[in-house]
């Protein structure tokens, strides 16, 4: 049976990523671009009228409770509403990456849900609830690349221009609480501006995740090195092992044992960006 809504949910790419202070509550304060790429999950809902919530896995198993099940659940908490849902999943985009792809699989989730159930949420409403299920939530329901500070929650929408990448995902993954609990973590770096980003754009800042990235996962360190054999300036995107460099001209991508490695472009737009009232 074809789904009501099939939807994507796209990766993003940090270009950038400076943790700039340190709030008493523990959270740390960054400074980033979030840039929307079109490597996607694909979610595949259909209407369930007995408030049962359920889950197929397509591709790649999934915990019980992932994400999309938390925010399908929360979604129906604040609604109220006596409808339910069967979500099949066929994951694309790799965990412990630093892509973003649980936190998009959450926010295609809270967006096709406010359609198929008929809510009328305000996207205002739908970025409360995708921030109580993560940081990276919000960024993906608001539809734009963004200049990112506080926790993650402060968005500035931003232009950037049509560009080719090649991400280059270790076999092995990063948990992002070891990397920010890490003691050789810097936590200081200067702030900037959108303007400062604007005069150089994609090959403005670093990450300052990296260092102890590369000391926590070798293969971090191989991946950059992968990029640097073939003239490319890497860096790696988020808090998980994923390295990315922009691609100029024609390049031969091949293959790579223990990597997966995908070429992509960046997105002006996220693909259910409107889904949504303001």
């Amino acid at each position: 049976m074809k789904s009501l809504f099939d939807v994507p949910a796209p990766a993003k790419l940090n270009l950038f990523l400076h943790i700039v202070g340190r709030r008493a509550d523990g959270y740390h304060m960054l400074e980033s671009v979030f840039m929307l790429i079109d490597w996607c999950d694909t979610l595949h809902f259909d209407l369930r009228p007995d408030r049962t919530i359920s889950r197929e896995d397509l591709s790649t198993p999934l915990p019980a409770d992932d994400l999309i099940t938390r925010a399908a659940r929360a979604l129906q908490v604040v609604s109220g509403t006596a409808q339910g849902v069967h979500i099949g999943v066929a994951k694309s985009i790799p965990e412990q990456a630093g892509l973003g792809g649980g936190s998009s699989d959450a926010a295609s989730t809270l967006l096709a849900l406010n359609r198929l159930w008929e809510l009328k949420l305000s996207l205002v409403q739908l970025q409360q609830i995708g921030l109580q299920l993560g940081a990276d939530v919000p960024f993906f329901l608001h539809g734009h690349n963004a200049w990112v500070n506080g926790i993650g929650e402060q968005m500035t929408p931003i232009t950037l221009p049509a560009a080719r990448f090649v991400v280059i995902k270790p076999s092995v993954g990063l948990q992002t609480a070891r990397i920010f609990s890490h003691p050789d973590l810097k936590r200081d770096t200067g702030t900037a501006t959108i303007l400062d980003f604007a005069a150089n754009e994609f090959d403005f800042g670093h990450n300052d995740l990296q260092s102890v990235a590369q000391l926590l996962c070798p293969s971090v360190t191989q991946a950059l090195d992968w990029c640097g054999e073939r003239g490319l300036k890497g860096k790696m995107t988020g808090s998980g092992s994923a390295v990315f460099a922009r691609i100029e001209g024609d390049l031969e991508i091949g293959s790579e044992a223990g990597f997966l490695i995908k070429p992509c472009r960046n997105l002006a737009a996220h693909p259910l960006q409107g889904w949504a009232e303001k």
